[in-house]
């Protein structure tokens, strides 16, 4: 499917680079005229909100499609879910030794006579209640689960309808055409959403920075750094695995930038998937690919944010002047394995899985509001990087999953 109407044209300013414009001028406006731009938030909003408009349609019509095609196949579709959740938990596993190990040579706790510098959500969650967790992925009412925004309950109803519809044979035909319309209108939709995205960068940027002051931002800007260094490590990681499996770093990125900029501006993994599914079928990955492994690794693979708990962790531990043993050490690395999975689909999904992680090593809970005034800025980069991992990780079950696919990748004209 084009992504573009016949005849349009490209813009005059290439899409990126009106972004990174609008991250500029919003940074400027905000330290010149803080006032003007905290009154902007309600630009970033409705752009955010317009996103999430299509998010549902969109994964329920793209998940269904795609188990749908690998219905004929079942080994075909477990092989490519299996193979998913290999890599996520390696990922996981490998961003977290890298998170312990950073704070093992920099320690930017230590010392650190901090005072709360954020607030903690009302009734925050400690830990995860796994039946509650595994008994609302099963939707009781797939319409409510839908309006409520709950995407792995519609995941999960997706790909059983897909499964059913290959079943059914021949009729299935006319809801699968429904589908492919629904899809190919959600993607258009997404496209003039997007053509806004300059513009309501410009405004969460400016409100972003005007609201949030930099006092406290100078005052953990240790660990800000150390995070940001770590997420360098672990995007260069990427690109070395890009280029193992004959596929150009540089190139990808490029690709692949406008999700990566809308995830670092808007902090919402969520907002970037309608484009970011876009990009990659543009870039020849089949659709079977990129409609089962991307909505999973949304969920379960948000490799920026696990490095982000293990070193929130560390810190935290460091500043409440707490030895991290070999024990404790272990304790952090396994319980945020499984944390971290098992937030996908509860509101505040990372805070719970900090405060998880700092129950089970003996910390308060209340330790979050040390760091939580700053949270925004380091959200800004794990969510980024939570993209471009996913980039990677789609890449790798195409190269490991799904090479008897190669024939279904039609690369959509980019625009």
């Amino acid at each position: 499917m084009a992504s573009t109407a016949a005849g349009a044209k490209k813009p005059a300013i290439p899409l990126p680079l009106q972004m990174l414009i609008g991250l500029v001028l919003g940074l400027v406006l905000a330290f010149l005229w803080p006032k003007a731009g905290a009154a902007l938030q309600p630009i970033g909003t409705a752009f955010i909100e317009a996103i999430k408009m299509v998010v549902i349609p969109l994964v329920f019509s793209a998940v269904t499609l795609g188990v749908y095609k690998m219905g004929a196949d079942m080994r075909q579709l477990g092989r490519v879910a299996v193979v998913s959740f290999v890599w996520f938990y390696l990922a996981t596993f490998l961003l977290i030794v890298i998170g312990l190990a950073l704070d093992g040579l920099f320690h930017p706790g230590a010392g650190a006579n901090l005072v709360p510098t954020g607030k903690i959500p009302p009734n925050l969650a400690i830990g995860v209640d796994w039946v509650k967790y595994l008994l609302d992925l099963i939707p009781s009412n797939i319409v409510a689960v839908m309006a409520a925004q709950k995407i792995l309950p519609t995941l999960v109803f997706a790909v059983l309808f897909g499964m059913a519809l290959a079943g059914i044979g021949e009729a299935a035909r006319p809801a699968i055409a429904v589908m492919e319309a629904v899809l190919a209108a959600m993607f258009r939709l997404t496209q003039w959403i997007i053509a806004t995205a300059p513009l309501a960068i410009f405004g969460i940027m400016a409100w972003l920075f005007a609201t949030q002051g930099t006092a406290t931002i100078f005052a953990l800007a240790k660990l800000i750094g150390l995070m940001y260094l770590g997420l360098a490590i672990v995007v260069a990681l990427f690109c070395v695995m890009m280029v193992l499996m004959g596929e150009p770093p540089i190139g990808t990125i490029r690709k692949v930038l406008e999700p990566v900029l809308l995830g670092f501006t808007t902090r919402s993994s969520e907002v970037t998937l309608p484009i970011h599914m876009e990009k990659l079928r543009q870039m020849g990955v089949p659709d079977k690919i990129v409609s089962v492994v991307l909505p999973l690794g949304y969920s379960f693979n948000l490799d920026g944010t696990i490095l982000y708990l293990s070193l929130a962790v560390t810190f935290l531990a460091e500043a409440y002047n707490l030895h991290l043993t070999w024990s404790a050490l272990a304790t952090i690395l396994v319980t945020t394995m499984i944390a971290s999975k098992g937030v996908a689909n509860i509101p505040s999904g990372g805070l719970v899985a900090l405060a998880t992680i700092l129950t089970a090593i003996g910390l308060p809970v209340e330790a979050i509001a040390l760091i939580a005034g700053v949270d925004a800025f380091m959200d800004m980069g794990r969510t980024a990087t939570n993209v471009f991992g996913n980039t990677v990780a789609v890449m790798l079950v195409q190269k490991l999953g799904g090479k008897d696919l190669a024939s279904d990748a039609v690369a959509v004209p980019a625009e």
